[in-house]
């Protein structure tokens, strides 16, 4: 399974920033089908020897020794809100914002390519305690596409804050232009948020590619956009239209193509990068670390915004 599942990894990146997403699907019972992105995981392993840990997290069945690391392993149905399965039979290994961890799940089904534009926000009524971030469709069945950002949030604490030496690095410089975000993860919209506040800087938060580019144009309607923005940070990820998309989109319209675009995402690796330069954006910043997004918006200030001078 595990050479299978590589290979179709590395099938999967031709399609990444065509506005396809590349999920791979699993269960966690024999009812409801989920789904978390092929390009955060490492390897679909049986489940090895876990070895419990005093004072854990709720989430943590335990933890294991993986290609000479400790990796800990999250019982994804217990995130979920439903009891411990007593019979998981894998383990999705991935690595996510910087950190690998796995993923205890019941099984594991296959690897699907969908439309971004099938893919939607998940319905109102699930509130802001879900764990999932977008929700689509493959044959008749509704997978739902689970916020892994939230979960492992909740298992490993709020992240850090601003070092003093990124704080200083801020003091003195000040725009009044507002910088928009684009993540469909309510913790990652959260996360970006607070170091934007800490640096000195307001923002608009929208959940995907396409409310971002609407809100973009209605801009672009009356004064210059860039007197208005200072820059857009954007999720690569997202339901509706992906950051490669939408950085496209920007470029091509006349009125949009000399905004300043951050991409800031958990996809990491040469791929993402080469993507990166070949849809036009300005930088790449991995998550989630937060003094490297402040230095990334610091340079953006000093280097492009006139009024935005040390005291």
């Amino acid at each position: 399974m595990a050479a299978g599942l590589l290979e179709s990894i590395d099938r999967s990146t031709l399609l990444a920033g065509h506005n396809r997403l590349a999920l791979l699907l699993f269960r966690l019972d024999e009812r409801q089908i989920f789904g978390i992105n092929v390009f955060k995981v490492q390897e679909v392993i049986p489940v090895p020897a876990l070895v419990s840990v005093p004072n854990s997290h709720r989430l943590v069945r335990g933890v294991a020794s993986l290609r000479g690391g400790i990796v800990p392993i999250i019982d994804l149905s217990v995130a979920l809100g439903e009891p411990p399965d007593p019979r998981p039979a894998h383990v999705i290994v991935a690595e996510y914002n910087r950190s690998v961890q796995g993923f205890l799940v019941r099984t594991v089904d296959r690897i699907v390519h969908v439309d971004v534009a099938t893919v939607s926000p998940p319905p109102g009524n699930v509130g802001e305690t879900s764990y999932l971030t977008a929700v689509t469709r493959y044959g008749n069945e509704l997978v739902e596409i689970v916020d892994v950002e939230k979960v492992l949030a909740e298992v490993l604490g709020e992240a850090p804050a601003l070092s003093a030496e990124a704080l200083r690095q801020a003091v003195g410089l000040r725009t009044t232009r507002r910088v928009l975000v684009v993540d469909d993860s309510r913790v990652a919209r959260t996360q970006v948020e607070k170091v934007l506040r800490q640096v000195g800087l307001d923002c608009v938060l929208v959940n995907d590619g396409c409310e971002a580019l609407n809100y973009l144009q209605s801009l672009a309607e009356s004064d210059p956009v860039s007197d208005k923005l200072l820059m857009v940070i954007s999720d690569i990820e997202m339901p509706g239209m992906d950051g490669y998309h939408l950085t496209t989109e920007i470029r091509r319209d006349p009125r949009l193509r000399d905004l300043y675009v951050l991409l800031h995402t958990s996809l990491s690796g040469v791929f993402n990068k080469a993507m990166v330069e070949k849809v036009g954006a300005n930088r790449f910043v991995a998550k989630f670390s937060a003094d490297d997004l402040a230095a990334g918006v610091i340079e953006r200030l000093r280097t492009a915004v006139p009024e935005a001078v040390a005291a």
